[in-house]
Order: C-alpha cells, then structure tokens, then sequence
C-alpha cells in the first residue's frame, strides 16, 4: 500500500468529487429578486441540465448549458462560477487524478513534470475572478444576500480545489478554503436552513483534523482547528438532507470512508452513483477499488469466501469497463487508467503474469497520460520480475529511466535493475 501525506489526502479530498463547491445552491431563491417564475425555471432547467452532463463527464454538454446561463443572467455568478467547475473538473480527469486511489504519495504532489497549460490556469482565473466580482456586486447592493454570500464562498473554495489538486499549491490552497468555509458560516449564521452550505465546513473540518500533531500545533495558532469525526458527521448530514450537494457530498464520503478504512460504506456509494450516472467510469472504478480492500480485509480474518467472492467481483467490474461501448465513447483516452487500476487489483491478487499485461496495455494506450505510462511500465517491470522473467522486467525498466521521473519513479527502476524485485512489507499510512 502506499503511504498518504496528508498534503495528499488534502488533494484528494479536494479533486474527487465532480463538482463540489459548484453545484449546490438555493435555486428557487436564486433569481426570484429579479426575474419572473418562468426566467427562475429556465435557470434551473439549464443547472440540472449541465451538472447531469458534467456528472456523466460530458463537458461540451455541461459547457453549453452554462454558456447559455451566462447568455442569460450576466449579472449573477452562476455561469462563471459553473463554467470554471467544468474546466477544472475536466482538467482533473484528462490528468488522471479524478480516481482517488491512483496517486497518493507525496512525490506525486511535489513533482512539476506535468505542469498544467498555462491556458487553463488562465481561463480558470478568468471565470473565478468574474464570479467573485459578480457576487461581490451584489454584496454591496445587498449585504446580506445569502445566495451571493454562499456563490463567493463556493468559488473560493473552488480556487482551493484547483490550487491544491491542479497546481499543487498547498498554502495558498489552505487560505482559499478557509476564506471559502468563513463566506459559508456566514451563510449559516443568515440562514440556518442552507444545508448545502455545510459541505465546505465539513469538508475542511476534516481535513484539519488529519494534520499531523506538530503541523496541527502551529496551524491553530493561526485559527485552524479542525475534527475528522465532526466533518465526517456534517458530511453525512449534507449527503442525507443537501438539496443540492448531496452527491457532491456522497462523493467526497467515497474518498474519505477509504482512508478511514470504511471499505463498506464507500462501497455502498459508489455502487448507488455509478447507478445514477452510468457514463461515469470513475464510480464503477472506485467500487472496484473498495471491494479490492475489502477481499484482503476479510482475507486477513480468515474469511476466505467473502474475500473470493469480492475479489472475483473487482475483477469483474475491470473486465466490464474494457468491454463497455459508452465507457469507449466517453472515455478513449482513459482507458489507460482503467487497464492500471486493473493491473493494480490483479497484482493485489497476486496474478502477475496477467497484471503485467495490463500495466503494459495502459502504457500503450494512444494519448495517454504521460505519467502514469511511467508508472506503468515500472509496475510491469515489477510483476515480471515477480513471474521469473528477468529479461524483459530489465528492458521496462530501462525504459522508464528514460522517462519523465514520477512517485519515485527512476530510484525504484534503477533498484530493479541491480536486483530483481521481490515484494515488501510496507505499513500503510493514512494520516
């Protein structure tokens, strides 16, 4: 297992979820100050559209709805705002980091190989920056305005997002989401019903809680404190009682139930979206991964037909997305991510032969990422080693010395090449 730093963890929590700190809003309240009951309905139709779209990783789809909310209420920050979800929920997947179990350990977040184009930086700010000025506006017609209080806050905390999980800028990452969860306190303290509002104090709450001691110590000298238990609660009660978080918050218990080994409960959403939104590849990837985790917990309690049956239905699950027409229409250029966790689950499994196969089949896919074609090649370097086959393990591992370093990459290739690999035992770290 790989060890998570909780800079990681941060990123993690961060990127999973499609759209958090995006979608939910008070709809009816909305545009009720400024338009009619059929203008107010166009806007919903046109959010509910575009979120649909964008939760089935339909992007053009999602952009042309919000395009035409921009079209229609330029003074409000809904479109921007929208749009900028949509550019970095996008960016997230083409760079893999959408699947909350590929990457996770602290070289992954540090490196600077896989620069973002200095293009999407751009248009990002652009969009945020409009929305900030627009709900701004509004503020200071309207001090106490919830629905431009809670936009302004949304997307601060959108610009967290994008800091941490895009361009790895950890610090100032933190100053956005926590100017993000102060907009929505505010929030609260108007209007206490606005449940949606609670997903980025929940959110951060937990992620506050899992600072290391020392790191904790001095950031609550700055006013950071935080609880896994009581965001982990406040989460919960968004996914249950959200009007329109709830799957943004549903999301984000996917991530956070795994690094509190809560394998069943991430189960259990997974499956429930990958239901709702069947374009979606990433759910049925993450349900995969949760039954993979708990195969080998049950395989350590001595339950050797539970941890058979879950394994043989991960397997499964990867066996279907190869197979899947939709998932190859929406997808093409991911399926290199797709054939990785694959490799991963049967090299979990012990079946290296065959996990060499996979991690070898997303090394090759037509545009793939670049990164994680590095990867792959090293983890199928490392299964053939495991199988006996010492000469072609040794040509894979050349190969990725030749490539962009990544997670260590290159120091763990030129180990294989002095000696071939052979399995450790590493403890796990999720704080």
């Amino acid at each position: 297992m790989r060890r998570v730093s909780y800079m990681a963890a941060l990123t993690l929590v961060l990127a999973f979820p499609l759209m958090a700190l995006g979608q939910q809003q008070q709809q009816s309240q909305l545009v009720a100050r400024t338009t009619d009951e059929v203008t107010s309905a166009r806007l919903d139709e046109l959010r509910a559209a575009g979120f649909e779209a964008l939760y089935n990783l339909d992007y053009e789809g999602a952009r042309r709805r919000f395009k035409e909310i921009v079209r229609l209420f330029p003074q409000h920050p809904a479109g921007p705002q929208f749009l900028a979800a949509t550019l970095w929920t996008q960016t997230l997947n083409e760079s893999r980091r959408l699947q909350s179990s590929l990457y996770s350990s602290e070289s992954f977040y540090n490196k600077t190989e896989d620069a973002v184009d200095p293009r999407t930086v751009e248009q990002f700010r652009e969009l945020t920056r409009e929305a900030v000025l627009l709900a701004r506006a509004r503020l200071k017609a309207n001090p106490r305005d919830t629905e431009a209080l809670y936009f302004l806050g949304a997307t601060e905390g959108l610009k967290a997002a994008f800091g941490a999980a895009v361009q790895r800028s950890f610090m100032s990452a933190l100053r956005d989401g926590s100017s993000s969860v102060d907009r929505h306190r505010e929030v609260l303290k108007l209007d206490p019903g606005y449940r949606d509002a609670e997903l980025t104090i929940g959110l951060y709450d937990y992620v506050a809680g899992t600072l290391p001691l020392p790191i904790k110590l001095l950031a609550s000298i700055g006013g950071v404190r935080g609880s896994k238990k009581r965001g982990l609660l406040t989460l919960e009660r968004v996914a249950k009682e959200g009007r329109f978080a709830r799957d943004d918050a549903r999301s984000l218990l996917i991530v956070l139930y795994k690094r509190e080994k809560r394998y069943a409960d991430a189960l259990a959403i997974s499956r429930e979206l990958g239901a709702k939104y069947p374009r979606n590849y990433l759910y049925r990837l993450e349900t995969a991964d949760a039954l993979m985790s708990l195969s080998g917990i049950e395989r350590q309690a001595g339950n050797a037909t539970a941890a058979a049956s879950a394994e043989r239905e991960a397997l499964a699950t990867y066996e279907t997305l190869l197979q899947d027409r939709t998932v190859r229409e929406v997808a093409a250029r991911s399926l290199d991510l797709i054939h990785f966790r694959y490799g991963d689950a049967l090299f979990m499994a012990g079946r290296f032969d065959e996990a060499a196969k996979e991690f070898l089949a997303a090394a090759s896919v037509n545009g793939g990422e670049p990164t994680l074609a590095t990867l792959s090649r090293l983890r199928a370097a490392q299964s053939l080693d495991l199988v006996g086959k010492r000469n072609e393990a040794l040509i894979h591992y050349r190969s990725v010395l030749q490539r962009p370093d990544v997670e260590h990459a290159h120091e763990e290739a030129k180990r294989g090449l002095r000696e071939p690999y052979k399995i450790r035992n590493e403890k796990s770290t999720s704080e």
